[in-house]
């Protein structure tokens, strides 16, 4: 039965909203309340886990999650000695697995592992060329925001839970080989260039590699026709809500009117995103927005706290992240598989009438 034709007590499309927007605004509260590390790492994981996982956590879910935390941590601080003194070599071998993780996410493999392994190599292995203590600092914030969003995902499935008769949730398609391989390739090239600008200064280009990973993981389910409108106009309504934010957390500056604004958009996004507000958009549209609004957010609370200009690091910020749309929008089309254009009939011999 379709989810849309459900009754509403087994459509679990309500309390799979009220989850996105209250696990984001907790996410919110828990990185900038607490102080973590790059507070705005832990809402942009909170929402690819909220959005990606209808069930809580399984020990053996989490466990693999810790496992590819390990591995990515260790992988990238493997890599900076690379990057820093053969950096062509390091460049290529870190595309390489890239292309390596998006296709294994392709292929059937965890989405999730895939996304962590490319966060983690990008912005740790970036982080090491500059200090091994800033790549400290990167897996801190990186393991703290994963294990603060995997708190918040199992609070939010406790207040909200799934319908007891709501359908299981249906497997990814597993692609082909030659297809799958063409879209991590895609993804891959779509990362490269926030991660060689990353190099110059990671913690200042942090936001551009996660507005590139969110591009990158968009770009496998976007189809070339019509990418412009999806990619970019989802970048411009996440900024164009990230400024109306700003105006209404300016008229009351505190932690508490944060969560309850964060809450206000979260919810307003994730109707959208679960089609209780229907619109012609499809839901990654909508996700691409709700990550958009944290990342351009959260580093303009943090230029405020350091006492920046922040609306000329807004503006900077908002013009590399149409950039970095526009890139992803071109990888879309050059990568787009050419339809072969039908034979015409071929002209049957006429008929003599001559008979």
């Amino acid at each position: 039965m379709p989810i849309d034709a459900m009754p509403a007590s087994l459509d679990p499309r309500s309390p799979r909203a009220l989850r996105l927007g209250v696990g984001t605004a907790l996410c919110v509260v828990l990185g900038f309340g607490l102080d973590l590390p790059i507070p705005m790492v832990a809402p942009v994981l909170g929402v690819f886990l909220l959005a990606s996982m209808n069930r809580p956590l399984s020990p053996r879910s989490g466990l693999g999650l810790i496992l590819a935390v390990v591995f990515t941590t260790g992988t990238g601080l493997l890599l900076s000695p690379l990057l820093r003194y053969y950096p062509l070599a390091g460049v290529l071998l870190i595309g390489l697995c890239l292309f390596l993780a998006f296709r294994a996410g392709l292929r059937g493999g965890n989405s999730l592992v895939s996304l962590f392994l490319v966060i983690g190599l990008t912005i740790i292995s970036a982080a090491g060329t500059v200090d091994f203590r800033l790549a400290a600092l990167a897996v801190e914030a990186l393991a703290k925001g994963l294990l603060a969003a995997a708190a918040v995902l199992g609070c939010c499935h406790w207040l909200f839970p799934e319908p007891a008769a709501a359908p299981a949730p249906q497997p990814g398609p597993v692609l082909p080989a030659g297809e799958a391989a063409r879209m991590a390739l895609r993804a891959a090239l779509v990362v490269m260039p926030a991660f060689l600008l990353a190099l110059t200064d990671p913690l200042g280009y942090m936001p551009i590699i996660l507005k590139s990973v969110s591009l990158g993981r968009q770009s496998c389910v976007t189809a070339a026709h019509g990418a412009a409108r999806e990619l970019l106009g989802s970048t411009l309504l996440g900024g164009a809500l990230a400024v109306a934010f700003w105006c209404a957390l300016s008229l009351c500056v505190s932690l508490w009117m944060f969560f309850l604004w964060m809450l206000l958009f979260g919810l307003l996004a994730a109707r959208k995103l679960y089609r209780l507000s229907p619109t012609r958009h499809p839901p990654s549209f909508w996700l691409n927005t709700l990550v958009t609004l944290v990342i351009l957010l959260g580093q303009s609370v943090q230029d405020s706290a350091a006492g920046k200009d922040v609306y000329t690091a807004f503006a900077v910020r908002m013009g590399l992240f149409i950039a970095v749309t526009l890139y992803a929008c071109l990888m879309l089309q050059l990568f787009e598989p050419r339809r072969r254009a039908p034979r015409p009939p071929e002209l049957s011999a006429p008929v003599s009438s001559d008979a």
